[in-house]
């Protein structure tokens, strides 16, 4: 496998199953010595890629074999799980321990406070302080030295803002140090570079009796490219590299960088850093070896594709500027045999498409197929879709811990501590599926029912006394009073979990002092399942290390800062699945889909944003000072994902697939879907089948849309007393009428809902009310009662901000308009009356605001809105009669106290809405003379007992059926839309 002094360096093509084609080749220069290869010792970058290549032996073996030792060096806890492997144990000095990840973080977080001179809350502290560990990880892996900083030649032009971050970057810089020696540690990317020296000087000195072969590492790091040019110059060690291009030109690698510095000005134009080969070359040159160097690997396997794929790809990639050769391209160079690229409208349908597609590979005995995608909702999706098969599939890649059960529950809790208990985020918390799961999850249920539906409307006072003032109200209809009896026998077990909680909170927690009592009280609601089950542990293993290092962590702990730092600690952390599923079919992330190869390659999300993903902003340098440190710049993963799309491009069969929209609008397709399109052009293949397919799964046979709903129930069940607030309803939409007083359904309140018209107009009448009543009705004391009215500890403080102020005002006019009448003979008879007639056959009912003694002898009818009123066209029309409607009940004497023979002669809308610059005005439907098209005054109550016998002689007490939507135009609250399913058939009869 080489000789002494000459690296032995090779190279597997993107279009050969790479695993395959290694294992293959190893057995074959073995020569069938199974002690050999037992002997033997395979670096390679991941453990995915371990696992791959045992799968790759058990194939070519077709029996039992002793593997090699397979160590993956791209491991970050090389030194602790296989650093044995390569550096035994009581050779050479002892390296220090590593400092684990979460201490790290905590340590950094707590430094960027202390040193930002402005307060930081924990969770910006822990995101910057993670960034900032990931720049220092960056400069150990690239060895640049902190006194780097003191040599940088800044431009002129800097930013004060990057100035800012630059020096607070440098002072953290030099208190690191310090903070590691005081612990007695060293960092992670330290501690891995002193590892790898040494062993690249052991190795040096005395080099393992076995083979030794370095495959598919891509790290550019020096210490790693050391280690790899000390492997290529051993006895028995060579170097295999996966996809490095070698049917690219000179001009065109050249054209890839890095470039030398200019003569005038001493700095180099950067690289294509996004170019998929530019990591594979910069590793060569700090191996100090070039592309002439690196011979093909002989062997191949059954799952190659063929050979001209790899110019296609090599094709496709060129740098930007050479672009210009595929007009020049011959046939066979731009056709993409085998590639077929699948374009659709929206997540959902590609994820369809995508599960089709695995599924058709299954039909052929021994195909394997995998979907690779950074993606992770799209590959939760087609787990999804596959399960309708009975195809278990998961995803390797895993899922963040925030997205699962443990981790949702936990940001749950956050949520209801920072928002002192709100309705949606206890509810939210109560119901988790998580919480008191068991036996016990029944009652428990029906006890949160009950609370959430006494939770419907504006939100109660903040913490729990909020709830347990609820819980003390009194009510007037009989349902709140059961809700009310349910879920006071439930709160004292849900109080008596939560209370520690706000008890502890109420003060001022450390972060320790905080993640404890989460940690104590979920365990309390979970019954410790929260805890249980590979989720769980993860869930628990990082609680653990954060209660561990939280003393050392960030001080300035505020509760409202809590749910996004939850979010953040535990969206770090990927959970995978227990080994299993099925075994031809795998789902893979980027890194995990590296060295993997299938018979069928589907390669999915490629839009801008997701592969390549967005580069990751650093807020702590400036691109400009990442270069002159000689740092990776931030597209150098765009590089990585680029190589990575390369690879999975080279399987026998592959499609590709994107959505022309994403979750937040329409979306850019990836610049790596664009280069294969134009350079493919006429060869460009789709496969629309798979979307068509898609589309018919669900679709129906035949399309069937429901007619315009029009019940006849039975006149026994026709109400025969309707309230006046209902003839508008009963007459402009039947249907409506019919759901809410014969099918007795009502809209629920949205749960913490805005303080909206029917709140504010229910609490300007209880105002106005109690102001009639008295007997001063001096304007000072409705003032009063209105400013009271928001001091109540349910009116949200926006509602109070912004309404306060113009219902005061209005109020005033109220008060001034009532004394003003009453100097003119005008009396206030009743306020808030009930009344009731029988009026054509039916008993109509009624709540007057207000009834009025006008100077003539005659009533007055006034109605109060909080709003714009009915104009005179609408009550013309017929669908604004509850003014109307009361006075024929007052005229027939329906109002107690107020007996007849009387006439009324005033009808009038008091609106405290803005008019002419002023809030508050009068409006009347109606005129003494019939002007502006207005009804006569006289004639108002005849009027509108013509117009309400004809309504109640059709649906009341005859047999009309109640249509829906009669009258479209007018405008409906909709409560009951969805029932009637009016998009199904709303506008179709229109001729």
């Amino acid at each position: 496998m080489g000789e002494r002094g000459r690296p032995a360096l090779y190279n597997i093509p993107a279009h050969r199953a790479f695993s395959d084609a290694l294992v293959t080749g190893i057995l074959a220069q073995l020569g069938g010595d199974i002690i050999r290869l037992a002997q033997g010792m395979i670096l390679l970058p991941s453990n995915r890629a371990i696992r791959a290549v045992s799968d790759a032996f058990v194939r070519k073996s077709g029996g039992g074999l002793l593997l090699p030792r397979l160590v993956a060096i791209g491991d970050p806890d090389l030194g602790e799980q296989a650093g044995g492997a390569l550096d035994p144990l009581g050779e050479g000095d002892s390296i220090p321990p590593a400092i684990a990840p979460v201490r790290r973080q905590m340590i950094l977080a707590r430094m960027v406070q202390q040193a930002s001179g402005h307060p930081v809350d924990a969770g910006q502290a822990l995101k910057l302080g993670q960034a900032l560990g990931m720049v220092l990880d960056q400069m150990q892996v690239e060895r640049v030295p902190v006194t780097a900083l003191a040599d940088l030649s800044l431009p002129d032009e800097l930013s004060a803002h990057w100035q800012r971050s630059l020096d607070l970057f440098s002072i953290l810089m030099r208190r690191w140090p310090d903070e590691l020696a005081r612990l007695g540690v060293i960092d992670v990317a330290d501690r891995r570079n002193r590892l790898f020296d040494r062993i690249t000087d052991r190795w040096g000195r005395d080099a393992p009796s076995g083979f030794v072969i370095a495959a598919g590492i891509s790290t550019t790091a020096p210490a790693i490219a050391n280690l790899l040019r000390r492997i290529a110059t051993m006895q028995q060690g060579c170097v295999v590299f996966a996809g490095l291009d070698q049917e690219m030109d000179e001009e065109a690698w050249d054209a890839i960088g890095p470039f030398d510095p200019d003569p005038v000005t001493g700095r180099a134009p950067a690289g294509h850093e996004s170019h998929p080969q530019y990591a594979l070359k910069q590793l060569l040159d700090r191996m100090s070896a070039t592309r002439d160097d690196v011979a093909a690997w002989r062997w191949g396997s059954e799952h190659d594709a063929r050979a001209v794929r790899g110019r296609n790809i090599s094709n496709a990639m060129l740098p930007p500027r050479l672009t210009s050769r595929w007009r020049d391209l011959k046939s066979a160079d731009r056709s993409l045999a085998g590639v077929e690229a699948l374009e659709v409208a929206t997540p959902g349908e590609e994820a369809q498409a995508i599960a089709l597609a695995l599924r058709e590979a299954l039909e052929e005995p021994g195909r394997t197929a995998a979907l690779i995608t950074p993606d992770r909702q799209l590959a939760t999706r087609v787990s999804a879709h596959l399960a309708r098969w009975g195809i278990e599939a998961d995803d390797s890649a895993g899922q963040p811990l925030s997205r699962l059960p443990p981790g949702t529950l936990l940001i749950a809790m956050a949520e209801a501590v920072a928002e002192r208990f709100a309705p949606v985020a206890l509810l939210t918390l109560l119901k988790h599926p998580l919480v008191m799961r068991g036996e016990g999850r029944v009652a428990w249920l029906d006890g949160v029912r009950s609370l959430d539906l006494l939770l419907r409307g504006p939100r109660p006072p903040a913490g729990l006394q909020g709830i347990d003032m609820l819980l003390a109200a009194r009510d007037d209809e009989d349902r709140q009073a059961t809700l009310r009896m349910s879920a006071r026998q439930w709160w004292p077990q849900a109080r008596a979990l939560l209370e520690p909680l706000e008890r502890v909170f109420a003060g001022a927690p450390t972060l320790a002092q905080q993640f404890a009592v989460i940690r104590e009280q979920a365990g309390a609601l979970t019954g410790d399942a929260l805890w249980a089950g590979h989720q769980g542990h993860a869930a628990a293993d990082l609680f653990a290390e954060i209660e561990a290092a939280a003393e050392e962590g960030p001080q300035q702990a505020d509760v409202r800062a809590l749910p996004p730092l939850f979010d953040h600690m535990l969206g770090g952390v990927a959970v995978r699945p227990p080994q299993g599923g099925h075994p031809r079919i795998a789902i893979l992330g980027l890194i995990e889909a590296q060295l993997v190869q299938a018979d069928v390659m589907i390669l999915s999300g490629l839009n801008e944003g997701t592969w390549p993903g967005l580069p990751a902003a650093d807020p702590w340098l400036a691109p400009r000072i990442r270069r002159e440190l000689g740092l990776p710049g931030l597209e150098t993963r765009i590089g990585l994902a680029a190589h990575d799309f390369a690879s999975a491009l080279g399987a026998p069969q592959v499609l590709i697939t994107r959505a022309r929209r994403g979750a937040g609008g329409p979306a850019v397709a990836s610049r790596f879907w664009l280069r294969l399109k134009a350079m493919a052009g006429g060869h460009w293949k789709t496969a629309d089948r798979y979307a068509a397919l898609a589309q018919a799964l669900d679709r129906p046979p035949a399309h069937s849309p429901s007619p315009r709903p029009a019940p006849v129930p039975p006149a026994a069940v026709r109400p025969k007393l309707i309230p006046v607030t209902d003839v508008d309803r009963l007459k402009a939409d039947p249907y409506a009428f019919y759901a809410k007083r014969i099918l007795r359904l009502a809209r629920l309140d949205p749960v913490d809902a805005d303080a909206g018209p029917a709140w504010r107009g229910t609490a300007v009448h209880e105002i106005l009310q109690h102001w009639a009543e008295s007997s001063a009705r001096d304007p000072a004391g409705l003032e009063e009662r209105a400013r009271a009215m928001f001091d109540r500890p349910d009116v949200h403080p926006l509602l109070k901000a912004l309404w306060q102020p113009r219902l005061i005002e209005a109020i005033r006019w109220i008060a001034a308009e009532v004394a003003a009448d009453r100097a003119a003979g005008r009396s206030i008879l009743a306020v808030e009356a009930d009344g009731r007639a029988d009026v054509a056959g039916v008993t109509l009912t009624g709540k007057a605001d207000r009834i009025d003694r006008m100077p003539d002898g005659s009533l007055g009818i006034v109605d109060y809105k909080t709003g714009k009123p009915p104009s005179a066209k609408q009550v013309r029309a017929g669908y604004s009669l509850q003014l109307g409607l009361l006075g024929l009940i007052a005229e027939q004497g329906g109002f107690p106290g107020i007996a007849p023979p009387l006439e009324a002669g005033c009808f009038e809308y008091w609106s405290l809405a803005k008019k002419n610059d002023a809030f508050g005005y009068r409006d009347s439907p109606v005129d003494p003379l019939g002007k502006r098209d207005k009804i006569v005054t006289a004639d108002f109550t005849d009027w509108v007992h013509a117009q309400f016998e004809q309504v109640a002689s059709a649906y009341l007490t005859g047999n009309a059926p109640f249509d829906a939507q009669v009258n479209p135009e007018v405008a409906s609250y909709g409560d009951y839309d969805q029932l009637m399913r009016l998009e199904e058939w709303y506008g179709r009869d229109d001729a």
